[in-house]
């Protein structure tokens, strides 16, 4: 008897053990997300980037069922907050919420950069997009593009234009204009988006390129006047303004665009997933209303590939714009 108990035994003890073994990958992973999720946008409160991050993450913590909370880690080019990023754990719990130099004209204006633009972040969608005016002051003649190159022509170096600093959009458009026109205008840099505004609204400086969502409430109040915008339409709410190229120049391009991005290695699925959700909310109405059209901002909503795709064309857009203004590295 004890002779066919022990093999019974053994069958039991082996079954056992594998009941062990197969149950744990039985269970499925916890769905995403189950914790907050940081939203890390790499520039300081208030501006358009944060404006548009906040509302995101107001309509994903609704979709998640779980916070996802905005944090700002402004300095240095968005370059502290995004390398912030970078290094973070590609499981979607840690996302970048920035602006094209990010990945575009940091790699052109620094020379050690502590992130890779194309490998460290991973792009999940381009969320909007949109071209900038080209503004001037109220007492400043020029009415459209043309005039303001003949009026520039004839001063060299006298029409003053405002930046925030090298390699930004109002420095690599005016420089572009000028190599490509034989022109020479007077850069005056600042530390921030705001005061080259405010030099421009109080006549330190004639020109400047500034965003409708940044400038156009001064364009209605008459503080500024744009002469064009630099995308392939009009702005919805300033049908008035001319596109550059509607004004004989199609060379003229400072593309804005607002996009999300996870840490380099996150899982494409996982990419996927978040892009659905950011997406699906971007294309809603009442949202693109709201938060888009209220900033003139285009809705884009891309794909993963299609954002990668869109970055390529940027980089060799850029580029070419740098070397125009012979921006070299710091």
């Amino acid at each position: 008897m004890h002779s066919q108990k022990a093999p019974l035994a053994t069958l039991l003890f082996l079954f056992a053990a594998l009941a062990l073994h197969i149950a744990p990958p039985a269970q499925s992973q916890p769905a995403f997300p189950s914790k907050p999720v940081r939203l890390v946008v790499p520039y300081p409160a208030g501006g358009s980037s944060d404006v548009l991050a906040r509302a995101l993450a107001h309509e994903l913590t609704a979709t998640w069922k779980q916070p996802v909370v905005v944090e700002n880690i402004g300095g240095a080019g968005s370059i502290i907050g995004s390398e912030r990023v970078a290094g973070a754990a590609p499981d979607g719990y840690t996302l970048l919420f920035t602006i094209d130099p990010t990945v575009v004209a940091n790699r052109f204006l620094y020379k050690k950069l502590p992130y890779d633009p194309d490998k460290s972040l991973a792009p999940i969608a381009m969320i909007a997009r949109s071209g900038q005016f080209i503004v001037v002051h109220p007492s400043f003649p020029a009415n459209n593009l043309r005039e303001l190159v003949d009026i520039a022509r004839r001063a060299p170096g006298k029409v003053a234009y405002s930046s925030y600093g090298v390699g930004a959009h109002p420095h690599l458009l005016f420089e572009t204009i000028a190599k490509r026109e034989g022109l020479q205008f007077l850069h005056v840099p600042y530390k921030g988006i705001a005061p080259s505004t405010a030099a421009l609204v109080a006549g330190e400086v004639q020109i400047s390129v500034g965003s409708p969502a940044a400038t156009g409430a001064m364009v209605k109040a008459g503080r500024l006047r744009a002469i064009a915008i630099t995308s392939a339409a009009r702005a919805g709410r300033f049908p008035d303004v001319q596109t550059s190229t509607e004004g004989g120049f199609p060379y003229v391009k400072a593309i804005i665009w607002f996009g999300m991005f996870a840490p380099g290695g996150a899982d494409p699925k996982l990419i996927d997933r978040i892009n659905h959700d950011v997406t699906t909310i971007a294309r809603r109405p009442d949202f693109t209303e709201k938060h888009l059209d209220a900033l003139s901002l285009e809705l884009v909503a891309n794909t993963p590939a299609e954002f990668a795709a869109a970055i390529r064309a940027d980089v060799e857009s850029i580029g070419e714009m740098i070397k125009a203004a012979g921006v070299q590295p710091e």
